[in-house]
């Protein structure tokens, strides 16, 4: 009777129930939460299936991500920063630079979508984080993981990566919410309706010369950014040179949902009750928020300004479009556009800011590295 009752004892204390704190029961609610945000409204599920599930494990049983655990060594990855290298090679295999290179002045409105990062930094700043940490939470206002989980890598602030990247993700999946009363906001209904014209063709040789001299200037003026900027063009390098279909499918499909996995749960793992339940991040997530909220508002009100300065060619609404993104934030310009006219198509439009703003927020990225003399 005693070895019976022993033996359920000892199995008794190998359950999770007697570990389980009121911490992890709110961070297993709030992974359901994003889980059925993601299965049942259909956020970005790409996204919040493995951030969420990662964030149950983790909630549950704490050893997976200590050193041995399986979610340990896939972090290691987020650390060293190959999975966000390997999320951008497998972007740029995915994305079209033709309406950039179509309208060069989208990366005018890429440009100034990045305002929303660079307030954030100061106001991070304000309320109590250090500068490393400040520059690392301002990059949120991209929309931007991957580049979110290499800066805080790059500088240092792992402690920090979880809120930042649940936060920079769970933006990304939440932009169809966000965006829109902040572009109307700032719009007419008239400015709403505005018809663009068809962009030009764009050759194939220019398709090929892009990513080779983007690759040139950006990483010569900024070495740093060079995994994010360099994998991101030899991914579209890929696509577009024509003779390498096979490394284009695999990087834009086979690897790319494999790093997602793997990025997924391992940063979704970070979430857990003692890490994550605390005033730094409430404080990260508002920063996030108000990044992202400023960024896109600094998108349309550049967009209103071309819009004066080309006699009414320029829908402004394109330039929400210029936080990183893709194609998330292009489809909500689309969206908000034709819901003033539904006979608008601004989606090849808004593609340009939007991928201008991938390259953009990599810059910033960079920037933050060179100024605290990070390689």
């Amino acid at each position: 009777m005693e070895y019976i009752t022993s033996t359920l004892g000892n199995l008794l204390q190998q359950t999770a129930f007697l570990n389980l704190t009121g911490g992890n029961l709110v961070m297993i609610a709030v992974a359901c939460g994003f889980l059925y945000l993601a299965i049942k409204k259909g956020f970005e599920p790409l996204l919040l299936v493995p951030i969420a599930f990662g964030m149950l494990l983790v909630n549950i049983y704490p050893d997976i991500m200590e050193e041995g655990g399986l979610l340990h060594y896939f972090f290691l990855l987020d650390e060293w920063s190959i999975l966000p290298s390997l999320i951008f090679m497998g972007v740029g295999a995915m994305t079209d630079f033709g309406p950039l290179i179509a309208n060069p002045k989208s990366f005018l409105l890429g440009a100034a979508a990045q305002f929303g990062i660079y307030s954030a930094y100061f106001m991070a700043i304000f309320m109590g984080f250090n500068d490393r940490a400040a520059a690392a939470i301002s990059i949120i206002g991209g929309a931007d993981g991957p580049t979110s989980i290499f800066l805080a890598g790059k500088l240092g602030q792992t402690g920090l990566m979880g809120p930042i990247a649940v936060a920079a993700y769970s933006y990304m999946a939440l932009v169809p919410i966000i965006q829109p009363p902040i572009m109307k906001f700032f719009t007419t209904e008239q400015e709403r309706r505005i018809k663009m014209e068809q962009l030009r063709p764009v050759s194939k040789l220019e398709k090929i010369l892009f990513p080779i001299i983007v690759t040139i200037v950006v990483c010569l003026i900024l070495p740093s950014t060079a995994p994010l900027v360099g994998m991101l063009m030899l991914g579209n390098l890929f696509k577009e040179s024509g003779v390498v279909g096979q490394l284009a499918e695999t990087a834009s499909n086979a690897m790319m949902y494999i790093v997602v996995i793997l990025l997924g749960t391992s940063v979704g793992a970070t979430t857990s009750a003692e890490a994550f339940l605390n005033w730094d991040t409430i404080k990260i997530v508002a920063l996030g928020l108000i990044a992202f909220a400023v960024g896109t508002a600094a998108g349309v009100l550049f967009g209103k300004i071309m819009c004066k300065v080309t006699g009414g060619k320029v829908n402004p609404l394109i330039g929400s479009a210029g936080v990183s993104a893709v194609p998330m934030a292009a489809r909500v310009s689309q969206k908000v556009g034709a819901e003033a006219d539904p006979t608008n198509f601004l989606l090849m439009h808004a593609m340009g800011p939007n991928v201008a703003g991938v390259i953009g927020t990599a810059v910033a990225a960079g920037t933050f590295m060179a100024i605290f003399g990070v390689k």
